[in-house]
């Protein structure tokens, strides 16, 4: 063999070898890749999930303060109610008051 054929075998060997090193790294470094993705995306749903659940938390208490806001809306109706009675018994009993002033004078 002369020096041209081990050098034109040599440089087919070497450029063989790094291919062959390129497409090794190239898969190894996918695989770590698609790992890396799939945490990041159960990291992404779980996060989506603790969303999820604030959400429906806030969802409930806002139905617990919109049912709390209309019983004390009702209760303001009814002692509404109240004080107004009240204050046409006053209003009779004042009359009445009056009525009795003017009878002694």
């Amino acid at each position: 063999m002369t020096t041209a054929t081990v050098g034109v075998v040599c440089s087919i060997v070497f450029g063989a070898l790094g291919f062959l090193i390129s497409y090794i790294a190239l898969t190894h470094n996918r695989k770590k890749d698609d790992v890396e993705e799939g945490q990041s995306k159960g990291v992404i749903a779980s996060d989506v999930g603790y969303i999820k659940a604030g959400i429906d938390d806030l969802k409930r208490e806002g139905r617990e303060t919109r049912n709390a806001v209309g019983d004390l809306s009702q209760r303001v109706t009814r002692c509404e109610e109240s004080c107004k009675q009240a204050h046409h018994r006053i209003d009779e009993l004042h009359e009445q008051q009056t009525k009795i002033q003017r009878n002694e004078v």
